[in-house]
């Protein structure tokens, strides 16, 4: 047999188990394409468009940068999500989710440390892609999802208070608790009319549903309120509401793409915030891939999804852009009004290119409060208060995990609400896994009927010779209940002649189960007690086989049937009877 090298061995796994799952549905959508899909995608596209427009731009100027990045955003990563993603629906672009974490990068590492954290959370979301992690991205637990979306629409709420009261703050404290000192320090300083302009954006967005579901209310209040405002200061000689234009110079083009710096240095400070926008970017997308799968019946491609929006967050950023993920109302909007292949989002992204460069410059009469208003709606729905009125209903554990993240979301930020979110969750699971698993010990008789592990045409109930004991394990044997089931061994404090570890409903052995079973054995050996082990299903005789256990017990004493194992241990019983006798009458002998 020849011998193969370790790059041979190496390339063959590589292309075996790690084969790239990348098939975007835009090339699958153009096989059976036709002139009834295309109408229903430019219908839907240019509406998706119009409604993302006010978004992108409260985004980018609420995240602290200048509203045609917003746009520029939108523009490109909206193209690059739908033209490589792995759902037929999708829309991508800024969202408000990123807008605390975007904020606080600025603030601490400028815009060029902002593009540096972004093309690095693409780099991570293609590995997950390439790594085929899209499944378990989604096993994060609800609790947090709800709990950190929640604190950040809190935090997008308070961000706004100052331009929808029109407080002409400029250096506002990053943290929310100084935030909203602040603005009680300065509440006197509220301009009426600013202020008024805020509440009639919101009451337009509000009413808008009930007049037209088509039209979106975020624009029709961002057009009503602009007109509104350059009548008042025109002809009624209103002063003090602030637009756009007066915070912004607005240009309407796309930009050249820019290089940034990178050193090892910048790399290490930016990367707990490149993996927070990964982490949000990864759960937000397929979130909400996973909605529009339930309306439209299609099945996304998790991984596909994840290194399309990888992609995006790597190329943004070169023209000034800001995070790029799966925006769950566009994507509704987009399904709601027939859009079904990944040409609607392309069409959107053309929508939102042609205003930036046609109407880019009338973007600077929008007032600043009407963007606040319009962000203050996005973070109402985003709270999601419902969902959470009724997680507070169930488990405590549930209710304390949510909290604990939404509070460390306010106070502190993101990243440290996920990561102690993640691990309080881990250990609530471990305490649940560990309560449900239960090990009971029997004795002298058997009942063995409709149980899995007993060969056919045997009898119902088995006896146990004198010295035989069954101790069954129901549940995983993992570093949860492998010192459950080793204090249960202490408190026994008999000695049997034969354990039987009975292990049918076990349905894998973890290192620290494998730890406390290979302890077992050698203290039940060294007080001369024989050990069988008994239902061990294949997978967990691998693992048992790998760590040496199998060498220790001996391949005789490993049994897939229950009753093989007790007929094995009541045949050993006389000769381990005869032993122990023996040895009661050596160690008499030797103390007369």
């Amino acid at each position: 047999m020849p011998l193969r090298s370790p790059f041979t061995i190496f390339a063959r796994f590589f292309t075996k188990e790690m084969e790239i799952d990348f098939k975007p549905k835009f090339f699958e959508a153009l096989r059976n394409y036709s002139k009834e899909k295309f109408a229903a995608d430019l219908m839907a596209g240019i509406i998706v468009g119009i409604v993302a427009l006010p978004l992108a731009i409260a985004f980018g100027i609420a995240s602290g940068v200048s509203p045609e990045k917003g746009l520029i955003t939108a523009v490109i990563g909206g193209f690059i999500v739908s033209f490589l993603g792995g759902s037929s629906v999708q829309i991508g672009g800024p969202t408000g989710a990123f807008i605390v974490i975007v904020y606080g990068i600025i603030q601490q590492f400028g815009l060029e440390g902002l593009a540096v954290a972004t093309a690095m959370a693409g780099v991570m979301l293609v590995l997950m892609g390439l790594l085929r992690l899209g499944v378990v991205i989604r096993f994060i637990p609800y609790p947090i999802v709800i709990g950190f979306t929640s604190g950040i629409a809190l935090t997008i709420f308070t961000t706004q208070v100052g331009d929808f009261l029109g407080l002409g703050l400029r250096d506002v404290p990053a943290d929310f608790l100084s935030k909203w000192v602040v603005y009680f320090q300065n509440l006197s300083s509220a301009h009426l009319w600013t202020a008024a302009v805020g509440v009639a954006t919101i009451a337009v967005i509000a009413l808008m549903p009930r007049l037209s579901k088509k039209v979106p209310g975020s624009l029709v209040a961002i057009v009503v309120m602009t007109v509104g405002v350059y009548l008042l200061q025109t002809y009624a000689g209103v002063r003090g509401i602030e637009t756009i234009g007066d915070r912004f110079s607005i240009s309407s083009s796309l930009p050249a793409p820019e290089g940034f710096s990178l050193s090892m240095e910048t790399i290490n400070l930016l990367m707990p915030a490149a993996f927070t926008i990964a982490m949000l970017g990864a759960i937000e997308s397929l979130l909400s891939a996973t909605v529009a799968d339930g309306v439209t019946g299609e099945r996304h491609n998790s991984n596909t999804e994840l290194m399309a929006q990888g992609v995006a967050n790597i190329v943004v950023p070169f023209f000034g852009g800001i995070p790029v993920t799966g925006a769950i109302a566009r994507t509704m909007t987009n399904i709601n009004n027939g859009g079904r292949t990944a040409v609607a989002g392309i069409i959107h992204a053309v929508v939102l290119l042609l205003v930036l460069l046609f109407l880019g410059n009338l973007t600077r009469y929008i007032p600043m409060a009407a963007l606040a208003g319009v962000l203050m709606v996005v973070a109402y729905n985003m709270s999601g208060w419902r969902t959470v009125r009724s997680l507070l209903r169930g488990p405590k554990s549930d209710v304390l995990v949510m909290s604990v993240t939404f509070f460390l979301t306010v106070i502190f930020n993101l990243t440290i609400a996920i990561e102690i979110g993640m691990l309080m969750a881990i250990f609530v699971f471990v305490k649940r896994v560990s309560e449900t698993t239960h090990i009971a010990v029997l004795r002298d008789r058997l009942d063995t009927r409709h149980h899995s592990d007993v060969s056919p045409n045997e009898d119902d109930k088995m006896d146990l010779a004198p010295g035989v004991e069954v101790y069954e394990i129901d549940g995983p044997f993992f570093f949860g209940i492998a010192n459950k089931f080793d204090d249960l061994m202490r408190r026994m404090g008999d000695k049997p002649l034969v354990r039987i570890i009975r292990m049918r409903k076990v349905p894998f052995v973890d290192s620290t189960g494998a730890h406390n079973l290979e302890t077992l054995i050698q203290s039940s050996q060294k007080e001369h007690i024989h050990i069988i082990l008994s239902g061990v299903r294949p997978e967990v005789h691998q693992t048992l086989e790998r760590m040496g256990i199998e060498a220790m017990v001996g391949s005789d004493n490993i049994f897939r049937h229950i009753n093989k194992a007790v007929l094995r241990a009541n045949a050993l019983v006389p000769e381990l009877t005869r032993a122990r006798g023996e040895r009661h009458r050596r160690h008499h002998h030797l103390q007369e």
